[in-house]
């Protein structure tokens, strides 16, 4: 035990005198081979001074701190006799950076903003090579799997270099083929149909989705596995994706799919806090039963949690939370959706950057809380959203960092703005004519938000030009404030026996009354003259000359659809009242609307309509020729646009009432390799009727209606819409129109 301890002895102590011995105390510091660098921040970098006491160890860590600088090439570090010497050899500067071989700016910019050697920065061969590996990457990222990248070094006077940068594109890659492996449920022309990324076709010219690019696939990857979490297949794992040179310039895509076992919906619940009003949340457990069974969605698991979110804003802005948790049993998938109260914090103060143009206050208006609320990440989010709904701004970013206080917390919203003026031009040919439109739009004029528009529309029938000007937050009342200014001359001498020039304006107002629910207010003012032909019947001359109209107008607006553009759910309610004030015909008019959507089966869009109208005059006067109605052409195919129902001599004229029913449902695999094109059938029941000043031409009594096929058709010359009808019921005097089309662009 005593030989042990004199053993330890002497290895502590033999440790203490190496440690003394490699040691000495810096009397002087000394650097050489630095012309562009000082000597101050060269030991800065060091980290050392007079008086510290280095050892070997020290002097390593010199020379790491400063390689790591990239300012040296070469670094050298000795200690004799009390004196530490640092001898540097600088890296060059970099005086330029050219890049050639390009002529794309989008492709320039992409590059150079990856860039990591900037002009003014010091020389690094390894960061060289790390940056042709970077350009080479962004060029694989967009199609050009076969680029070239030659890195060359100019030396000039000084110690300073050029960076050119010689890029050869080669050939961009194709997608010769697209494939799926493991997929044994579904084709693949139907999987093809979910991604972006398609196969390469010579008349794709302007697609740019035939060519190879990483981040499409990788958003084809996550589209492919939506859509089989949207089918049930809760477990789904899209494992790899790799691409396969087949061709030349060609690859195929390989998709690896293992979808496992179809999952149902089995028992949901809602689990609350005990202070939540659980009456608000009754709809959701209803819908909850309706699920039951059926299969699993994502889709549906996100709407209900959303839904839950706009509920939980109604508790008071309690601060909460939800989530769910799952639990599978053999092929029935449980489901828990928790709320659960967070700490309560307070919105201390809301910033907003980047706004150069755009005025605060505009941006301030779109906010869903203000400072002195207690925070919600829920409302943050719709803040968020509606800036973004202005479209004044590219890009919206939102951060919530901690304020002063320990409940405090602080939103910054950082907006990009754009560029928010447009100039339009259109043209359009169809079966009844051809059109051309110009416009000139400012959405944010002086950046206060406003929306200023001029536009004239000349076809063969009609010359309309109009200017109008709205803002959407007036005085910040969150009320949409506007008036226009037109002037119209239509010619409908030929079929209908008269011809009206018109010029006033219109102002008024509309705002959410409640949610979902719009009103709206406006009056307008119209000169107006009418003309007749000499055919037109005695009672239609009399309506000759000149008018003074006033209305005002009520407008309510119920809109539950779950979405503008390719609607699935919900429905949109709308009517509308114009009431003559000052007027020489007196005539009163009405409006109702109602829309369902569903989707009867899968991946089917169905709708169905009704229109309701009238228009009569409040004095007994006739109404007048310009103002009784004529079915539209989208509520009735299969007909001449106004060339159904009451007719005095040759011209139609018309009726004071007007009812329409529409259906129309998608046909699901017409076209299932394109988001663009949508093929329908529909079924059109329409009546015009009424006649004031002489019932004997009514008839009213006659309903038309039609069936058919339609294509609606998003080109990229602009939307191709056509439809093949059969009339099923009409009159004797009733035009009729099997085939219509219509096209229309704008450049």
């Amino acid at each position: 035990m005593k030989l042990l301890k004199i053993f330890i002895l002497t290895i502590l102590l033999n440790y203490f005198f190496l440690s003394f011995s490699n040691s000495e105390i810096i009397k002087q510091i000394k650097v050489e081979g630095n012309n562009r660098i000082t000597d101050e921040i060269i030991l800065m970098f060091s980290d050392i001074d007079l008086g510290q006491d280095i050892k070997s160890s020290k002097i390593n860590k010199i020379i790491k701190n400063l390689y790591e600088t990239n300012f040296f090439n070469d670094v050298s570090v000795t200690l004799e006799n009390n004196l530490i010497l640092i001898t540097v050899d600088e890296a060059p500067l970099i005086d330029n950076i050219v890049i050639s071989g390009i002529k794309a700016k989008k492709i320039h910019k992409l590059i150079t903003n990856n860039f990591i050697l900037k002009r003014r920065s010091s020389f690094n061969n390894f960061q060289l090579l790390q940056e042709v590996n970077s350009i080479e990457s962004t060029l694989k990222s967009l199609g050009y799997y076969f680029a070239n990248v030659e890195p060359f070094i100019e030396t000039l006077d000084n110690n300073m270099v050029n960076i050119e940068y010689k890029i050869d594109l080669g050939k961009k890659a194709k997608i010769g083929k697209i494939s799926f492996l493991g997929n044994k449920i579904y084709k693949d022309k139907k999987l093809k149909s979910v991604i972006i990324s398609e196969e390469y076709k010579f008349w794709k010219f302007i697609s740019g989705k035939k060519y190879l690019q990483e981040q499409l696939t990788e958003i084809d990857k996550r589209l492919l596995k939506n859509f089989y979490l949207n089918k049930g297949f809760y477990n789904v794992n899209i494992n790899t994706t790799f691409a396969k040179l087949i061709k030349e310039d060609e690859f195929e895509i390989i998709f690896n799919i293992d979808s496992g076992k179809k999952i149902h919906f089995n028992e949901m619940k809602i689990v609350f806090p005990d202070n939540f009003t659980k009456d608000n949340y009754k709809d959701l457990e209803n819908l909850f039963e309706k699920l039951k069974g059926e299969k699993y969605s994502i889709n549906s698991v996100e709407k209900i949690l959303n839904q839950i979110d706009k509920i939980t804003i109604q508790e008071e802005f309690k601060s909460s939370k939800a989530f769910v948790k799952e639990e599978i049993d053999n092929d029935k998938l449980n489901i828990d959706f928790i709320i659960e109260e967070s700490t309560k914090f307070f919105v201390e103060k809301i910033n907003i950057f980047g706004n150069n143009v755009t005025r605060e206050n505009v941006i301030r208006n779109q906010f869903e809380l203000d400072e002195g609320d207690p925070f919600s990440e829920i409302l943050t989010k719709k803040s968020q959203n509606n800036i973004r709904s202005l479209n004044f701004f590219k890009n919206v970013k939102t951060s919530v960092i901690n304020g002063k206080d320990v409940n405090s917390k602080i939103i910054n919203f950082e907006v990009e703005e754009k560029p928010t003026g447009e100039i339009s031009a259109g043209a359009g040919a169809g079966t009844e004519g051809g059109t051309i439109f110009f416009g000139v739009k400012e959405n944010n004029y002086l950046g206060k938000g406003l929306s200023v528009d001029v536009n004239a529309l000349v076809s063969a029938e009609r010359v309309k030009g109009i200017f109008s000007v709205s803002n959407p937050n007036y005085k910040n009342s969150d009320k949409l404030a506007f008036v226009n200014i037109q002037a119209i001359e239509i010619d409908q001498l030929t079929n209908f026996g008269y011809k009206t020039n018109k010029t006033g304006f219109e102002l008024g107002t509309s705002f959410e009354y409640l949610k979902d629910f719009n009103l709206g207010l406006s009056t307008s003012t119209f000169i107006e003259k009418i003309e007749t032909d000499s055919t037109a019947s005695t009672r239609q001359k009399a309506q000759k000359g000149n008018y003074l109209d006033t209305f005002v107008r009520f407008d309510f607006d119920l809109d539950k659809r779950n979405q503008k553009f390719k609607t699935s759910d919900g429905y949109r309610s709308s009517y509308n009242l114009s009431l003559p004030i000052v007027s020489d015909t007196n005539t009163l008019t009405n409006s109702y609307s109602y829309k369902i959507y569903s989707e009867l089966f899968e991946n089917n869009l169905s709708s169905f309509s009704l229109l309701l109208k009238s228009a009569t005059s409040i004095t007994g006067d006739d109404a007048k020729l310009t103002e009784r109605l004529s079915i539209p052409s989208s509520r009735l195919r299969g007909f001449e646009r106004g060339k159904i129902g009451p007719k005095d001599g040759s011209d139609f004229i018309g009726g004071n009432y007007l009812t329409a029913i529409n259906f129309q449902s998608t046909i699901p695999k017409f076209f299932e390799n394109s988001q663009n094109l949508d093929a329908v059938l529909f079924f059109d029941a329409a009546n015009v009727w009424g006649v004031d000043y002489d019932s004997s031409i009514d008839d009213g009594s006659k309903i038309r209606s039609s069936i058919g096929i339609g294509i609606d058709w998003l080109t990229t010359v602009g939307p191709l819409n056509f439809s093949l009808s059969e009339v099923l019921t009409k009159n004797d005097n009733d035009i009729e129109e099997s085939f219509r089309f219509n096209l229309g662009t704008t450049f």
